[in-house]
């Protein structure tokens, strides 16, 4: 059996081809989105209507962001071996029965595990949608292509917490539905990708995946994630607990680089991640990903619990910072194409998204909404400018053989970024509201145990009027808090952006030959085989196959 030829890559699709080809990826992109930002204004009366905690609140968005995690750089090797069409259509599948399961849980512990089966889908979905896109456009093209991509982000994120507050405010609905609104979108995109996705795959024999290394790192993120969640409330900060819990995640996760770095496919290829480009993408995306997810996350609860808006409402004061994403995503996305430069747009997107998390910081429960409004756009116009940009920056250093595990490194460490956000500045929330709640009870003279740490806080119409008012001041004040934390975090984005190599994108899918030849030189050193899948054009002796 021959092997593929090595040429300079592949011809670029047409226009109208792109489009068509898009349609069915952006709606994946979308019915993944929609996933978590229609649960976004709802999960304050889901987890209330389960009798659920803050910490099961926190643990619902979690757990599909670590599962989504641990997958992604699976989904982004298995992208490099296998026909990337079915690989997406198996990750709609997973994600539609999660959502099945999810819509029908009985339990805040029911409803986290089907969110954390469904997280597997999402991973899938979040990293080849980037691989599927980066192998029919070239770099410097695709900046005009992410507005699209912006578009389709900006109207999940609009349209999921409005289209979530509808349906836990319409009686004949119920909260149900936001999990099973999807599952038709869905059944649309496997369609439609059906009939317009047609990729060119090239198979490899004797594929290892490394589900050791993933595992690892699941394994240390979650034991990570667990901490965090309990300590100072069920545990000391000194404790044996905290000993054995942070000890042994050190030592799972130093396992993962010592597998990973042996391994013949590692899921996250340490030659890739040491490249300076992608190192400071990765580090960036990090960054953002704490400071985003665990930012917005909260923001439904601190308009429902902190201002007592209903969840409809919730999803109209949330517009502000979608229109920031969408608005930026386009504008920067066109200039880039124009240009040919991405830095200054990541520098000044990471800066105003640090800016626009520090004037949230500001904010408590009388704070006004024009201000809110107004730094939640600010936030949105960075998360728009840097998200997707350094993906591309990423994209446009590596060979068209890399692609896959390289996007899949960036979505895997912004993911992994906001898992950690979530859950840390989840755990301060709680913390803090915990404690002011304990704190106004006793001086009011109303007994601790009539609010509950737990359940009772998040099913606050059933608490007393005097209650109440004590328990959304204390999360209206609490919520501006994690603003400043989450600041503080992107900072390390500004820094990352900085240090970024000022680079022209190139015209090309694939590096020029001489630019590739030294990768694979570069592989041959780090004991990887010296000739590699290159060539789009050319699958298993000489025909291309389609998937």
């Amino acid at each position: 059996m021959s092997a593929p030829t090595t040429t300079a890559g592949a011809e670029p699709m047409s226009h109208r081809r792109t489009l068509e080809a898009l349609s069915g990826l952006l709606l994946v992109l979308f019915v993944a989105m929609l996933s978590s930002t229609v649960v976004s204004t709802a999960l304050p009366k889901i987890i209330g209507a389960l009798n659920g905690s803050q910490t099961q609140y926190t643990w619902v968005v979690t757990a599909t962001l670590l599962t989504a995690t641990a997958t992604t750089p699976i989904w982004g090797k298995l992208a490099d071996l296998f026909s990337k069409k079915a690989l997406i259509q198996l990750a709609i599948v997973v994600f539609l029965l999660g959502s099945i399961v999810a819509g029908f849980a009985q339990s805040a512990g029911q409803l986290i595990a089907a969110r954390a089966f469904q997280g597997i889908g999402v991973g899938g979905l979040q990293a080849l949608v980037q691989v599927a896109i980066a192998a029919m456009i070239p770099p410097r093209e695709r900046g005009r292509y992410n507005g699209y991509l912006g578009g389709v982000m900006a109207l999940a994120t609009v349209g999921g917490p409005l289209l979530g507050g509808l349906i836990v405010d319409t009686s004949w609905l119920g909260w149900r539905w936001c999990f099973f609104v999807g599952v038709p979108v869905a059944i649309l995109a496997l369609v439609l990708l059906q009939a317009t996705l047609n990729l060119p795959t090239v198979r490899r024999q004797n594929v290892k995946i490394d589900y050791l290394g993933a595992s690892l790192i699941a394994a240390g993120v979650s034991v990570l994630l667990i901490w965090i969640s309990f300590v100072d409330s069920s545990f000391a900060w000194v404790s044996w607990e905290t000993a054995a819990m942070v000890g042994g995640s050190l030592v799972l996760l130093a396992l993962a680089v010592w597998v990973e770095a042996r391994a013949a496919e590692p899921v996250v290829p340490l030659s890739i991640v040491r490249q300076h480009t992608t190192a400071l993408a990765i580090l960036g995306s990090l960054a953002v990903g704490m400071a985003m997810f665990g930012g917005a996350v909260f923001l439904g609860q601190y308009f429902q619990i902190g201002r007592g808006y209903s969840p409809t409402e919730a999803g109209l004061l949330t517009i502000p910072m979608m229109a920031g994403v969408l608005l930026s995503s386009i504008i920067a996305g066109r200039l880039i194409t124009r240009t040919g430069r991405i830095k200054p747009y990541i520098v000044v997107g990471s800066i105003v998204l640090v800016a626009g998390f520090a004037l949230l910081g500001t904010i408590d429960h009388e704070t006004s909404l024009y201000l809110v409004g107004a730094a939640m756009f600010i936030v949105g116009t960075g998360v728009g400018m840097t998200m997707q940009n350094l993906v591309l920056a990423v994209q446009n250093t590596v060979a068209l053989k890399d692609i896959g595990a390289a996007s899949a490194s960036v979505a895997f460490f912004r993911s992994l970024g906001g898992t950690i956000g979530v859950s840390v500045l989840g755990a301060v929330l709680a913390r803090r509201v915990t404690d002011q709640i304990t704190h106004d009870l006793a001086a009011a003279g109303v007994p601790a145990s009539g609010d509950g740490s737990g359940s009772s806080n998040l099913n606050i119409t059933a608490l007393p009027d005097a209650v109440q008012h004590i328990v959304r001041a204390a999360y209206g004040d609490a919520t501006g808090h994690i603003f400043l934390i989450s600041a503080a975090i992107a900072v390390v984005g500004v820094i990352a952006a900085l240090l970024l190599k000022p680079v022209t994108l190139r015209n090309s899918l694939d590096l020029p030959d001489s630019a590739r030849s030294a990768a694979v030189a570069a592989d041959a050193v780090d004991g990887a085989p010296a000739i590699d899948q290159v060539n789009v054009d050319t699958a298993r002796e000489g025909a291309p196959t389609r998937g």
